[in-house]
């Protein structure tokens, strides 16, 4: 059977200054029955009187436990209150607070905006690369409830969680050089992020944990490999930009022909057209610059 998660109820804690004062009244009423008792006693030849004693210990008691229920709560701080093990809501409000002294005292959660960044994470991409990745993970708790209930401990389980999903991220994706429209972790930063950002979110949610932002912060090859992808992907930009270079000329040598073949300016058979072709060629796609042959004779000498 599956455990429903815990859920935060927010209550009030009694005004501090105001149970500042009834204690320390109650703390002075108390140390004055019992000097009264004293006094009654030896200086008036009274009986002792026992109500009047043992009123002003209780007293003197009551306030001294009632100080430890004073607590003070920074603003987007909350303290759980826990009575012998129950629930028994949450305080939000920010200020000088008093409650059950008998509450538990470890059970503030701070509500502001913490960081986590992984470190240097090495994991093979979705095509089994070695890279290594880094990421940065903003949260905050939300539901204080879910944060000290439902997990162990939420600042451990959010780092836990943050570098399973990371791993996961790094192996779904490829590093770089998909195919067309795939996104991938170099050259999709946004998507990337908002995946990674919408896993942890649903990691987190357990914990009682908003993810505000994640994003990622290093990613690389692994050294070992890193030299061998660098001449890669240099090769792969030399192909594509031949390729590109090639498309431009064949485009510049068709348009050329049908100009001339559209204006009559020369006409030429198969044989000086595929030779016209080869030259073109040569000049748009050549590294060096050409150096022209001026033909001062026939077409066919």
């Amino acid at each position: 059977m599956v455990k429903a998660p815990s859920e935060e109820r927010e209550v009030s804690a009694l005004n501090g200054w105001l149970m500042l004062a009834i204690n320390v009244a109650l703390v002075c009423l108390g140390v004055l029955l019992v000097i009264r008792s004293i006094y009654e006693v030896e200086g008036l030849r009274q009986s002792f009187p026992v109500v009047k004693f043992v009123a002003g210990i209780v007293c003197e008691l009551l306030g001294i436990v009632s100080f430890i229920g004073h607590f003070t709560l920074q603003p987007n701080q909350a303290r759980v209150q826990i009575l012998f093990g129950a629930y028994h809501g949450t305080v939000r409000k920010s200020g000088f607070h008093w409650a059950n002294p008998f509450y538990s005292k470890r059970t503030k959660v701070s509500l502001r905006s913490h960081n986590f960044s992984t470190e240097k994470v090495k994991v093979n991409d979705k095509r089994g690369n070695p890279i290594e990745i880094g990421a940065v993970v903003v949260w905050r708790v939300h539901d204080t409830a879910q944060a000290i209930f439902d997990v162990e401990d939420y600042q451990e389980y959010v780092d836990v969680q943050s570098e399973s999903a990371v791993r996961h991220l790094a192996g779904s994706y490829a590093y770089d050089q998909g195919e067309e429209d795939e996104v991938t972790l170099r050259s999709s930063a946004d998507e990337v992020a908002g995946t990674l950002m919408e896993e942890l979110q649903q990691r987190l949610a357990k914990a009682g944990v908003t993810v505000e932002e994640a994003r990622i912060t290093h990613l690389a090859y692994a050294p070992e490999i890193a030299q061998a992808m660098l001449r890669r992907q240099q090769a792969e930009a030399i192909i594509a930009a031949r390729r590109k270079i090639v498309h431009g000329a064949v485009s510049m040598v068709e348009m050329a022909l049908t100009d001339l073949a559209e204006k009559k300016v020369v006409v030429l058979d198969d044989e000086r057209r595929a030779s016209m072709v080869s030259n073109l060629l040569v000049v748009l796609c050549g590294e060096s610059e050409v150096t022209p042959i001026v033909n001062t004779g026939t077409l066919y000498s």
